[in-house]
């Protein structure tokens, strides 16, 4: 197994993503060379899923799995976000060839569900796997799991502000972080993370993964990017009852403030395949 340096936090439901950073990656890095930075929209084909209230939306995980609970969430986040982020890559015809029902938001859960299992194989360092274990995954796993259903061709990575906003010039980005407890209550809908009080001194509830869909806006001050004034959005695998219709904002500030938890994933697709 390669030297992957791994952050684990603890499984919950709703929340499941551990940190796993594999130094090979840093090969598929797309450094930023000061091209010009455009405000971008990538829109998910499938409705705002939601990793919770299971049973309450039928599907039942005992039909799913054979020796498997129902149970009313599951830690799928990475599974969940890297749904969105292939049901923009794909076409709809594409989706529906490979299981992906983008009219159904039950049906495009069980897909994720499917995929939580994938992720947690392809994580090798992990002790347990889905179904057996809730055990969450990684973002990482999850473009392998990706990768290896022959759904994406590669995935590519970024390690600072400028290289994220570079590639959201080419598509959506899957991003792992660190989930305070503050952040489960956003001061408005249409707020930032950052404009809620003392954030920073509430606990780390987890780790999460979501999916960035949208450079909103783009600040520079003699030439260099604003972190304080550029704003991320990121779709959540909740429900559209969290946050704005099931989005969230936050700067490129609060990006800089959490990022050794952070890692950043795009799965990418060859235009022949789409």
């Amino acid at each position: 197994m390669p030297d992957i340096t791994v952050r684990e936090y603890d499984p919950a439901p709703g929340l499941g993503r551990h940190q796993a950073l594999d130094p090979r990656s840093l090969a598929y890095r797309r450094p930023y060379t000061g091209e010009t930075l455009r405000v971008v929209e990538w829109a998910p084909k499938i409705p705002v899923l939601n990793q919770q209230d299971l049973t309450t939306q039928g599907i039942r995980t005992s039909i799913m799995f054979d020796g498997v609970d129902d149970v009313d969430a599951l830690g799928s986040c990475t599974a969940n976000a890297a749904t969105a982020a292939l049901s923009v890559l794909l076409s709809a015809d594409a989706c529906a060839k490979a299981g992906l029902d983008t009219t159904d938001a039950v049906a495009a859960e069980r897909f994720a569900i499917q995929l939580y299992a994938d992720a947690t194989t392809a994580d090798e360092w992990l002790d347990h796997t889905w179904p057996a274990d809730d055990c969450g995954s990684s973002g990482l796993g999850v473009a392998k799991a990706l990768h290896r259903r022959g759904l994406i061709d590669q995935y590519g990575h970024a390690t600072t502000a400028e290289e994220l906003c570079a590639l959201l010039q080419t598509g959506p980005v899957l991003m792992g972080m660190p989930w305070h407890d503050a952040f489960f209550t956003p001061v408005s809908s249409t707020a930032l993370l950052d404009e809620i009080p003392n954030w920073d001194k509430s606990t780390v509830a987890g780790g999460h993964e979501v999916l960035i869909t949208a450079l909103e806006s783009v600040a520079e001050i003699e030439g260099d990017i604003s972190y304080k004034h550029t704003v991320l959005r990121c779709q959540n695998s909740w429900g559209q009852a969290f946050g704005d219709r099931g989005s969230f904002r936050l700067s490129l500030d609060l990006y800089a403030q959490l990022r050794d938890q952070i890692d950043l994933i795009q799965p990418r697709l060859d235009t022949r395949n789409r």
